[in-house]
């Protein structure tokens, strides 16, 4: 069936699914009615019609500048700095953040052949001047390319005069010291705080 096996393709070529994942969800469009098929097919292709990127801060948009961008309650001292633009979405879910973002693009990975010339990083600059940005937070992943990124941003803004920060990182809430790797244990002992 060369139907089905066009669509496990496609679909197994969506990160986190496997072929039999994807068997397993053409199985479930095939049981359900043709109107779900269609107006999946419908969402698929509207999504890509309809979101773009803020041409501000980079994030995920339907509408040009972003919400957060265009909002007059956000505090335009503080920019946060994030590799994608999905790491927005996830930290406006926790309700905490209430500045503006930077979206870089990736991040610095000379193994995949991604240096600074591929990222945001010269509008970064700009705006930070163009807003009078107090503070930068670093959100990149802990991770060797996320740490070399954020050390590469930090010099980049040391003639601006702006304080850099980075997010705090080490044991998650319900971890296992168990479980801990060594890196996660080092930076857990030096990002420690008082109770």
């Amino acid at each position: 069936m060369k139907a089905l096996e066009d669509l496990v393709t496609l679909l197994s070529r969506l990160p986190g699914i496997g072929k039999k994942s994807a068997y397993r969800m053409a199985f479930h469009i095939l049981k359900l009615d043709g109107q779900f098929a269609a107006l999946l097919a419908e969402r698929i292709t509207g999504l890509k019609d309809k979101v773009r990127f803020c041409s501000r801060c980079g994030a995920y948009t339907e509408e040009d500048p972003c919400p957060v961008c265009s909002s007059p309650s956000r505090d335009r001292s503080v920019l946060c700095v994030v590799e994608q633009p999905q790491d927005v979405l996830t930290i406006e879910a926790s309700r905490e953040y209430h500045g503006l973002y930077h979206v870089l693009g990736g991040l610095i990975s000379p193994l995949d052949g991604v240096g600074p010339d591929a990222l945001r990083l010269d509008r970064l600059v700009d705006r930070v001047r163009e807003l009078g940005v107090r503070e930068v937070i670093l959100a990149t992943n802990p991770t060797v390319e996320g740490d070399t990124t954020a050390l590469y941003v930090k010099r980049m803004l040391d003639a601006t005069g702006v304080r850099v920060s980075r997010l705090a990182t080490g044991m998650p809430v319900g971890g296992d010291l168990e479980y801990a790797d060594r890196l996660t244990l080092v930076r857990s002992f030096r990002g420690r705080t008082g109770l």
